[in-house]
């Protein structure tokens, strides 16, 4: 699961300032704040890289979570599932997008308390997690997809969001390229650090 991350604000790579410049230069004047540092919550407007209608990786402002019926939000949907849900199919086939952060936050139950850690990919400052997005009200909607976790976090819960690595970011924005294939090479172990 993830139901938080982290964008840094100082020491951050030259990569996320781009992202977040862009982002800022597309939303100037837009009511929406957008959330470009600290702790982000759902239903938080982020920045999100995604294709642009030109089919070009661009950065965009998107909240965080589909919304239910009930107004509850979906923050994320199962990679192994995704693509057979009425509610993500479209979002595999053509709408996909990345999540850049500098870590995500996760919870160890731990007898009557929860500890929480801070979990990156070993040697990085940066990572992408795979996510898809829908239009609702004329505003795009993104939902993190998740896995099972990599041994290394196991003991921290029962699912993790899905990390691209560095060499397949891009093509997860490829709707040329088979969701599941893509997601396939996303999970092949990756080391991660938990603090």
């Amino acid at each position: 699961m993830c139901g938080r991350y982290y964008i840094a604000d100082e020491d951050t790579p030259e990569e996320l300032i781009r992202i977040i410049e862009e982002v800022n230069r597309r939303n100037s004047g837009n009511a929406v704040a957008v959330k470009t540092s600290g702790e982000v919550f759902p239903t938080d407007t982020v920045p999100v890289v995604a294709n642009s209608r030109s089919l070009h990786p661009a950065s965009f402002a998107m909240k965080w979570g589909y919304t239910l019926p009930d107004g509850k939000p979906i923050i994320n949907a199962r990679s192994e599932t995704a693509a057979q849900k009425v509610m993500f199919k479209d979002g595999m086939l053509q709408r996909r997008c990345l999540i850049p952060a500098t870590n995500y936050f996760e919870w160890e139950k731990r007898d009557d308390r929860k500890v929480k850690y801070a979990i990156q990919p070993t040697g990085s400052k940066i990572m992408y997690m795979a996510g898809i997005y829908r239009m609702e009200q004329g505003r795009p909607i993104f939902s993190i997809l998740t896995r099972a976790p990599v041994a290394c976090i196991e003991f921290i819960h029962n699912r993790m969001p899905v990390v691209l690595r560095p060499d397949i970011i891009y093509d997860w924005l490829n709707t040329e390229y088979n969701a599941n294939e893509i997601l396939k090479a996303a999970l092949d172990d990756m080391t991660f650090v938990a603090a």
